[in-house]
């Protein structure tokens, strides 16, 4: 049986539910205007090319928030490099402009607990184990009191480089998926998106999981392999992030590249 074999069956649309969005209009009209014809382009990527319907396309942008990549945040605090993370920033923003350029709708995913970690599991689970610094106290760069992984504080917000504009969705998440307990599915059901450009860190936690829930609920996900980093294991013989990439283009989806993504733009079929 072939898993890759294209199907054209898209999501019925539905209502849009989110957390947080950015003030202004949604960009995505095109996913809910169901008398616009459809643009169909071939992108390259491993195991094989696959066909994508930029009508029902959404890219994602996963954990690229202060706690992630920026020096005072989760990351740092517990002594990983975040230089890794950083370094694919501007493959991101590139996929970030063609995308928004063609009108794709852009859903950021931050990991972030209420203030009172109600939200963070109960004592001795594995997730409030993983996250036991998240409600630590610390000073953002501009010298204003923050606390690690909380929402509404500067170490859930995004990188300056990668802000949401108006238009943008964006999502909290309490779990490494980005769909356990939370709007995304209901949002990408409401757009009508069935493809899903990956981004974001990191590669073998975050990324890899919500790669996951997205092919368990028959999305086809592709991520791409020059916009996502994991520090973690970065100088073993074979990365988490190599991995990675392994796994997920032989089960779970497709793997392309940022050059390859944009050029699809201009090759439709």
């Amino acid at each position: 049986m072939d898993r890759r074999r294209f199907l054209t069956n898209g999501i019925a649309a539905g209502a849009l539910v989110c957390v947080e969005s950015v003030p202004g209009p949604f960009q995505a009209t095109h996913a809910q205007n169901t008398g616009r014809a459809e643009v169909l382009v071939q992108l390259s990527a491993k195991p094989e090319p696959i066909q994508i319907h930029l009508n029902r396309t959404a890219v994602i942008v996963v954990d690229m928030q202060n706690d992630s990549c920026s020096k005072g945040g989760l990351f740092d605090v517990i002594g990983m490099d975040v230089s890794i993370n950083r370094s694919i920033v501007p493959q991101i923003r590139a996929v970030l402009a063609a995308a928004r350029k063609r009108g794709l709708p852009i859903i950021y995913l931050k990991m972030g607990y209420k203030p009172d970690l109600s939200d963070l599991g109960p004592e001795g689970s594995p997730n409030r184990s993983a996250n036991r610094q998240a409600g630590q106290s610390v000073k953002a760069p501009n010298g204003m009191e923050s606390r690690i992984l909380i929402r509404g504080t500067w170490n859930t917000d995004i990188i300056e480089e990668l802000k949401p504009e108006p238009g943008d969705i964006v999502l909290y998440k309490t779990r490494y998926s980005g769909f356990y307990q939370t709007e995304l599915d209901s949002t990408l059901k409401g757009m009508g998106v069935r493809f899903l450009i990956v981004t974001g860190c990191t590669t073998s936690v975050c990324v890899e999981s919500t790669i996951r829930d997205a092919m368990f609920r028959d999305y086809s996900p592709v991520l791409l392999s020059d916009c996502t980093a994991e520090p973690q294991g970065y100088g073993l013989p074979r990365s988490n992030h190599e991995a990675s990439l392994f796994i997920i283009r032989d089960n779970f989806g497709w793997i392309s590249t940022s050059d390859q993504f944009i050029r699809s733009f201009d090759e439709p079929m």
